[in-house]
């Protein structure tokens, strides 16, 4: 199991904040976007929306 110091990390594509791997992840960590559940539903959001597409993953 890798120490928390050597899991890689991501910038979430909402809130910007950065994010580490979790063993629930393993299978889709290329597909993961978002930090949580709050920041997935605030990009189902219309303004948002736009917003993302513009900036791009």
């Amino acid at each position: 199991m890798p120490h928390h110091a050597d899991r890689p990390t991501k910038l979430c594509a909402v809130c910007g904040r950065p994010f580490q791997w979790r063993r629930k992840w393993q299978d889709v960590w290329e597909e993961v976007r978002y930090c949580s559940n709050r920041c997935r539903s605030e990009a189902r959001r219309p303004a948002n929306r736009q917003r993302l597409e513009q900036d791009g993953p």
